[in-house]
């Protein structure tokens, strides 16, 4: 592990059960932060953290899942009770590993769109042979693309990415990292993103590490995946029940890869309820 760092995190809620929610690639905590009121209004303290390289996070020389495990363990220790740890694609591949590695931390865990499996360069597994390469590579390369010095609003910047990014969805979500500090002729716009580091180890963030020999964690587990996305697949059951033998999986309608977004209110009922039920 490189040296300790500390992850940006945002608490919501005074009191009550900790929850805590880990985004995915090209994401930040605020990214939750709609569900994490509703869930603070239940009588929950939610906290969302910013991954290294991510939102206000510090950035670092490598992406590594042992790694990011490793930092928001850390935070964990910190909050002192037991959490409940929600976790979205790469996020949820972080907290598959932290579960493996520091059980005692965990009451329980949300695994959102996400397997404990490598995935090929395609977005995601199909025997279609016309199945286009995995976007996030070619936009890493849009957002490198867009000239900072050049720009003058955010509607430019948006234009830049359309060919690349054509979802308006997914250009909201990526622009949510793109700041500009200072106002006037002395702002300059910065993406909050080391897409530097994230595209040289965009194959790590593919694969999955090896737990630790014989490692699994027995808390109760829910699995939300898109009924539309092909990042859970029938076949991964098997190897999500031998890492985590109390597991539900539930697929949510008319949703793909971003389950929370495509399908919020589903999303955060499936979550009440698995609260309800682990908090007793």
């Amino acid at each position: 592990m490189t040296d300790p760092i500390r992850l940006a995190a945002r608490t919501l809620g005074d009191s009550g059960p900790r929850v805590v929610f880990v985004h995915g690639l090209f994401g930040q905590g605020r990214n939750w932060t709609t569900i994490a009121r509703r869930l603070a209004e239940d009588g929950h303290r939610v906290t969302l953290l910013d991954l290294p390289n991510h939102g206000h996070s510090p950035w670092t020389d490598r992406v590594d899942y042992g790694d990011m495990a490793e930092y928001v363990a850390a935070e964990l220790a910190v909050l002192g009770d037991p959490v409940t740890l929600v976790g979205h694609s790469m996020g949820g591949k972080v907290a598959m590993q932290l579960a493996l590695r520091r059980p005692e931390l965990l009451r329980a865990l949300v695994v959102v769109d996400i397997a404990p499996v490598d995935y090929p360069e395609t977005g995601g597994r199909t025997d279609d042979p016309d199945e286009e390469a995995s976007p996030f590579a070619a936009f890493i390369a849009a957002m490198q693309a867009v000239d900072l010095d050049q720009l003058q609003t955010r509607e430019e910047a948006d234009a830049a990415l359309r060919d690349a990014v054509p979802s308006t969805m997914v250009r909201s979500f990526l622009l949510q990292s793109l700041v500009r500090d200072g106002v006037g002729a002395d702002g300059g716009w910065r993406w909050r993103l080391n897409l530097e580091t994230l595209a040289r180890d965009l194959g790590e963030l593919r694969r999955w590490p090896d737990p630790p020999p014989g490692a699994t964690f027995e808390g109760p587990v829910l699995w939300i995946a898109g009924a539309g996305s092909t990042y859970v697949l029938d076949e991964d059951r098997p190897r999500m029940d031998a890492l985590f033998p109390s597991t539900r999986l539930v697929r949510v309608k008319h949703a793909g890869h971003w389950v929370h977004s495509e399908q919020p209110e589903v999303f955060l009922e499936a979550v009440r309820r698995f609260l309800a039920q682990v908090e007793g």
